[in-house]
């Protein structure tokens, strides 16, 4: 007749006896019910105090084959991982702290350090994991240069460095575009004579602060939609002066600006009925953070052209941050997300306007001009 074991009692003794420091004596208790997935990760425990690697792997993974999110179990398993397989032990580490997301403040004192030990480790690892595989492209006559940009962004992606971003458009979504946050000058062969025109377009910016001062704010409540959920909402921190909007041009605002007016004339605009071009002197303050968002639509791009250039100012699109130099125009997707910010002690002012993007061809452009422009006689029949 088989023995009953009383669980309970060998439970509760196995454990004191592990915090005795008796683990021969632990082991031998929590081994007789292993069966109980309770007995597990101290019997994994017992097992790592005696160096019996192999049976503290064995309860583990029967520990996390019935509990996959146990944090505790997968922090051994990393640490157990860790001696031989740097990249397995990450993978560990990262599932704990996946399953630590949440509820990091709740958890004892001692888990906390152990998840932050294991946030170095797959640090380290990923600089090293990096290192080799540059040191290997280097050691095969490939060196990762401007031509290779793509390559060296896909290790990043590889090594953990970076995280993928991807055009998310709150409006419209055009298939099939390429997911770049910032593009290439060399794409665009009107900039030059865009920027060309920086200290003219600065002169007419400049005679607009001096009389109307404050900008109107960037985002404003309208009178028939509900309010739109941003931080800076009729925040004049976040500026607009308009020269183009809803496809035409701002009047009291464009005439005043005609050098402006020109430039904009000489880029590849969108032209649509009641919707674009879009163009504006966009300003913003001191301390001012404009939130990570996402644009409308995917099928244009957005033009910087710095003006009133500031310290402690950034742009980042997706992975990637840039700050502004005078006269040196930025090329981005707005529809991945991004966010900017002021944390010097002056002002900023860019020319901001939308181009349509240049992978689109002249049919696409042309329905869409006809489909954006549908999407508002609708708006306006309703």
């Amino acid at each position: 007749m088989a023995t009953i074991l009383p669980v309970e009692r060998y439970l509760d003794e196995g454990i004191a006896a592990l915090r005795r420091g008796d683990a021969t004596r632990g082991r031998a208790l929590l081994s007789a019910i292993e069966s109980d997935p309770r007995a597990l990760f101290p019997l994994a425990f017992a097992c790592g105090a005696l160096r019996d690697e192999a049976g503290a792997r064995r309860a583990l993974q029967r520990l996390l084959g019935l509990q996959p999110d146990h944090i505790p179990a997968l922090i051994m398993m990393g640490d157990l991982a860790a001696q031989t397989d740097q990249r397995g032990a990450a993978a560990y580490y990262q599932a704990a702290i996946a399953n630590a997301a949440g509820q990091r403040d709740a958890l004892p004192p001692e888990l906390q350090a152990d998840l932050e030990r294991a946030a170095g480790f797959i640090a380290a690892t990923s600089r090293d994991y990096e290192a080799f595989l540059h040191d290997h492209l280097a050691a095969s006559g490939i060196r990762l240069s401007p031509a290779t940009r793509r390559v060296e962004h896909a290790i990043d992606l590889l090594t953990g460095k970076t995280e993928i971003f991807v055009q998310r458009p709150s409006s419209f979504y055009f298939p099939g575009l390429p997911q770049i946050g910032f593009f290439d000058r060399s794409q665009f062969d009107w900039l030059p004579a865009l920027e060309a025109a920086t200290g003219d377009i600065q002169t007419e910016l400049q005679a607009v602060m001096a009389r109307d001062g404050e900008f109107p704010p960037y985002v404003a409540t309208p009178a028939d939609r509900p309010p739109p959920p941003n931080p800076l909402r009729d925040d004049a921190s976040w500026g607009a002066f308009h020269l183009l909007r809803a496809g035409t041009p701002v009047a009291g605002n464009a005439e005043r600006c005609p050098a402006t007016m020109a430039a904009l004339a000489a880029t590849p605009i969108p032209r649509i009925d009641q919707r674009a071009p879009m163009a504006l002197f966009s300003l913003l303050k001191p301390g001012t953070h404009i939130t990570p968002h996402h644009g409308m639509l995917n099928t244009r791009l957005i033009v910087h052209l710095p003006l009133i250039t500031a310290p402690d100012c950034g742009l980042r699109v997706g992975a990637e941050t840039r700050g502004w130099t005078l006269g040196e125009a930025l090329v981005f997707d707005d529809s991945i997300e991004h966010e900017a910010w002021n944390r010097g002690d002056t002002t900023r002012v860019v020319l901001l306007f939308e181009i349509w993007r240049p992978e689109l061809t002249e049919p696409e452009r042309e329905a869409l001009s006809v489909l954006f422009g549908a999407v508002e006689a609708f708006v306006d029949q309703g």
